[in-house]
């Protein structure tokens, strides 16, 4: 841990967007448009841990939704294939 980091006492939260894309925010602001609480607070290292637990595809929500329909489509055959 650096020294700035030692002399962070801003309390923060885990803030999450509609993409399934983690941040962290200062607890004592309003979270940015866009953006709602998971309910995890506390020290920055500690946030930033929650969020490496938790965010383990850093994918955005749509386009892994995009990647999963486009699985679960058969592929048309290609010219020459039996």
């Amino acid at each position: 841990m650096d020294r700035e980091e030692q002399e962070d006492t801003t309390v923060y939260k885990v803030v999450v967007n509609h993409e399934e894309q983690y941040s962290i925010w200062p607890a004592d602001r309003e979270s940015p448009l866009g953006w709602r609480d998971v309910g995890k607070t506390g020290p920055k290292v500690d946030c930033l841990a929650y969020i490496k637990e938790v965010w383990i595809d850093m994918r955005p929500l749509s386009l892994r939704q995009k990647m999963e329909e486009a699985a679960r489509r058969p592929r048309p055959k290609e010219t020459g294939e039996a």
